[in-house]
């Protein structure tokens, strides 16, 4: 038997009992709850039957559940019941979603809806810490549902295995009290927060990328909807992802907790919830501030005192056109240069193979090239090619001392690299020319051991 069968037998068996380990942790958190309800049932039929406590509409398993609740003064036994007949629905199941969801499931809340179309991937391990590898592949939504009912199998968990869209919005939400936004992108957001408005439902809204985060609550008690603080939409251009910016995952985690508590308090009708007020997170320098925010604003298209939304207007609205910005957004790809001025990354393989004389300049910014790089390749970031020059021409003579040396460009996925030969064919570089698709294109495309990220 090779290795590499060897290797695949191990992983498939890691595989088989991870699953089996999850089914036992389901199946032993069902037989806990059975036996506590047995156990309240045998009690109240022993010798003291005749004896009915009192206690409040609450279940002997759920008093014993939730006691740490039920002991709080400002909680207490009104806010668990309020919370048990509650319902929340969190669109996402990634970085905010996943820590939300958890707490969601052990406080209690009696109807819990998850909605998200993505499958899990190993590169959401480090954040989305409701997924487990045993998920990989799979859809989030079935991953997040079986993490809930493990945690607290009294309760109700819907599965909304789909995209949002206009379409579907009005009728998913209505079905839920309180709407928590666990996405990453403008256009859903507006879309989530101008579907509340309509129905008139609570929207705790959530954000992180890189080690920031912030959290605040839409359409709640007059406070504004999420169209009052933002009417135009941020360019494309400065909304950056987990994916292009990174983040700790640990931030989202945060984020994701606090929506949760906001959420349960809503719910729960306790404490004061974060309306009018957002919640900024700085991780690197340990700072939470808690910042007012203009109040609802009259002329807001969306619930200004001559709003334009309602539910017609909203299934019609583009908001994809609005934002600029796909509603399921794939990597941007650029397409800026002439063909003869680009090479697919198999050509690039075999110029290496034909051990034919060149530069390659990778433009990523230095920590990406300290992750992977092609060999011999140069590092000269993007940002640093105008004060750079010199020396791409230096390493161009030197090369062209024994035989032409041809100039490529490289970067992540293809995007860079073509600005970077457009500003080099300007400066004079007439021969410059990128590789489609970049790195991620070398990955697919060559050699799939080649790390991605």
């Amino acid at each position: 038997m090779s290795s590499s069968e060897i290797l695949q037998q191990l992983e498939s068996l890691k595989e088989e009992k991870s699953n089996i380990d999850h089914k036992i942790s389901l199946l032993e958190a069902q037989l806990k709850e059975i036996n506590l309800q047995n156990g309240a049932a045998a009690s109240s039929s022993s010798s003291n039957g005749s004896l009915r406590y009192a206690t409040n509409g609450l279940e002997p398993h759920m008093i014993h559940r939730y006691s740490r609740h039920l002991v709080l003064p400002s909680f207490g036994v009104q806010g668990q019941a309020n919370l048990l007949k509650s319902s929340i629905l969190v669109v996402g199941a990634g970085g905010l979603g996943a820590s939300a969801l958890l707490y969601f499931a052990a406080a209690g809340v009696g109807k819990l809806g998850v909605l998200d179309h993505d499958k899990v991937e190993l590169n959401n391990m480090h954040r989305q810490i409701i997924h487990t590898e045993a998920y990989i592949g799979q859809p989030k939504v079935k991953s997040a549902a079986a993490a809930c009912r493990s945690i607290n199998s009294s309760i109700e968990v819907v599965e909304h295995e789909e995209a949002l869209k206009n379409s579907n919005a009005l009728e998913i939400f209505s079905k839920y009290d309180i709407i928590v936004d666990a996405t990453d992108n403008a256009p859903t957001r507006y879309l989530i927060s101008d579907c509340c408005v309509v129905l008139g439902k609570p929207l705790v809204s959530g954000a992180a990328v890189g080690l920031e985060g912030q959290l605040t609550i839409y359409n709640h008690k007059g406070g504004p909807c999420f169209r009052c603080l933002f009417p135009t939409p941020p360019p494309r251009a400065a909304c950056q992802s987990c994916a292009d910016g990174g983040v700790l995952g640990v931030v989202p985690g945060i984020i994701g907790c606090l929506q949760a508590l906001e959420a349960i308090k809503i719910a729960a009708s306790v404490g004061e919830p974060l309306s009018g007020r957002m919640l900024l997170f700085d991780a690197l320098a340990a700072r939470i501030r808690i910042v007012k925010i203009r109040g609802r604003s009259l002329q807001c298209e969306a619930c200004g005192e001559n709003a334009i939304m309602n539910k017609q207007y909203f299934r019609e609205f583009d908001y994809e056109k609005f934002t600029q910005t796909p509603l399921c957004e794939a990597p941007l790809k650029l397409n800026l240069l002439p063909s003869d001025s680009r090479i697919s990354s198999k050509e690039y393989n075999e110029i290496i193979l034909n051990k034919e004389p060149h530069v390659l300049v990778d433009v990523r910014p230095a920590h990406h090239f300290k992750i992977v790089s092609l060999p011999n390749s140069v590092n000269i970031p993007f940002a640093d090619i105008e004060f750079r020059l010199p020396e791409i021409s230096s390493i161009l003579k030197k090369d062209k001392e024994e035989k032409s040396a041809e100039l490529y460009v490289v970067c992540r996925r293809g995007n860079d690299s073509q600005r970077a030969v457009q500003y080099l064919h300007k400066m004079g570089f007439g021969s410059a020319k990128d590789i489609v698709g970049g790195l991620e294109s070398w990955a697919k495309n060559v050699d799939p051991n080649f790390p991605t990220y």
